[in-house]
């Protein structure tokens, strides 16, 4: 298992549990991702992605993406992409 990172966490919607995600790489739903920072360290499915509160099945380099999360997430925490 290989993780690259792929971006890095801007913010958290506590309400609604989304992190919004600025992409250094591609993500597609249905990707796994890690998410780590200082007190942030789990693994989860990339099920549902949307820019702009639109739904996108793959966004990329320079975009801003929105991901609902399976647990709380930090401003810096890093977002890598698992690859088998």
């Amino acid at each position: 298992m290989a993780e690259q990172l792929i971006g890095t966490v801007s913010h958290f919607f506590n309400r609604i549990e989304v992190a919004a995600i600025e992409l250094a790489g591609t993500l597609k739903v249905g990707d796994t991702i890690h998410i780590l920072g200082r007190t942030t360290d789990f693994i989860q499915e990339v099920t549902s992605m949307q820019i702009e509160h639109r739904n996108v099945p793959e966004a990329g380099k320079g975009d801003s993406v929105g991901i609902k999360v399976i647990d709380r997430v930090r401003a810096g925490d890093k977002v890598y992409k698992i690859s088998s």
